[in-house]
């Protein structure tokens, strides 16, 4: 077992409560988001249309006993291209990284998009200075045994603020069912 499985088993036997979220958790999706320091922000309303509106293809990782949200993955299947899925984002809560967690709920939600809607694929995209979220899907990649792709999507100038790095999408896939 290599060090990346294990942390995912050790993760797995962790958190054992991942589902979809609910309108309730959009405010601790918010915060774990806000906090998160790397992620662009959205708006609180934002996030509460998010668990209302794409809980099917979205997930959070819940703590014991109280069932609080300490991680969330948020996508949508692309409107054009209904087998790729999206992946908006990704967050783990400061206590609880370093342990495999986002792995564990990328997997997660890509089983049930998978069985459920027949997702093929999936879509990200990572800035170039994101080292954690460029390793979550490289590995995640790996596990599947899928090919990455990638290429900028959106460059930095694109963005108003002037100051805003390239979006590199990733394309994975095939993902096995």
């Amino acid at each position: 077992m290599t060090a990346a499985q294990a942390d995912l088993a050790r993760a797995r036997s962790e958190f054992m409560q991942i589902d979809a979220p609910r309108v309730e958790d959009g405010a601790a999706i918010w915060r774990i988001a806000r906090d998160s320091e790397v992620l662009d922000l959205n708006s609180s309303y934002s996030y509460l249309l998010w668990c209302r509106d794409f809980a099917a293809t979205s997930v959070v990782a819940r703590d014991h006993p109280e069932g609080e949200p300490i991680a969330f993955i948020t996508g949508y299947v692309r409107p054009d291209c209904p087998e790729t899925l999206v992946i908006w984002q990704v967050a783990v809560g400061h206590d609880h990284r370093g342990r495999g967690l986002a792995g564990v709920l990328l997997d997660a939600l890509t089983a049930k998009v998978v069985a459920g809607q027949g997702v093929k694929a999936i879509e990200t995209t990572v800035t170039p200075d994101n080292t954690a979220s460029d390793r979550l899907f490289t590995s995640y990649a790996e596990r599947q045994g899928a090919s990455l792709e990638r290429e900028v999507l959106f460059d930095g100038g694109l963005f108003p603020e002037g100051s805003h790095l390239p979006e590199v999408l990733y394309r994975i896939g095939p993902i096995a069912s």
